[in-house]
């Protein structure tokens, strides 16, 4: 009898790899010269970053340095929830990012909907925060791997355990 190979879908942030690209925008937040005297910041706390500016114009561009230090260092932009900027102390803004660890519940459900519509020979389960696809064949997982590839679910999705 042959034995079901399978593979992992998660959605996971690399937080070291965050953590590095926060301190590259920190520093190229000190040494610009349109922050000069300005109260712009970016501050790391677990999942949490906090950013902190003068006004729109200035948090706008906060807001560039990061996503591009982010960019160079292969997180998605598809892993941040941006909060709405709020009035913080002595007239500046604060805009908290939050990071999505994991899989919702929903974005399972329409990842285990678009497997089930494809007619792929594969069985999905949602196990936590995230998704065991199994199947005979090997082929057919890559095949599922492929379509989930060309889908936009709104979330960034790695592809891990493959057995």
């Amino acid at each position: 009898m042959a034995k079901d190979s399978s593979f992992d879908i998660v959605s996971k942030v690399n937080l070291p790899e965050v953590s590095n690209a926060v301190q590259q925008a920190q520093r190229e937040l000190s040494q610009r010269f349109d922050f000069k005297n300005s109260k712009s910041s970016i501050t790391l706390e677990e999942e949490k970053i906090t950013l902190v500016s003068d006004d729109d114009f200035k948090l706008k561009n906060v807001v560039d340095i990061l996503e591009s230090k982010l960019v160079k260092r292969g997180i998605s932009l598809k892993a941040l929830d941006y909060g709405k900027p709020q009035p913080a102390s002595g007239n500046t803004l604060r805009q908290e990012v939050k990071m999505v660890q994991g899989i919702a519940q929903d974005k399972a459900r329409e990842i285990n909907k678009v497997l089930k519509d494809s007619k792929i020979k594969v069985v999905s389960s949602i196990q936590g925060d995230e998704i065991r696809v199994s199947g005979k064949n090997k082929d057919d997982l890559q095949a599922a791997i492929a379509l989930l590839k060309k889908e936009d679910f709104g979330i960034e999705l790695q592809f891990v355990n493959y057995r």
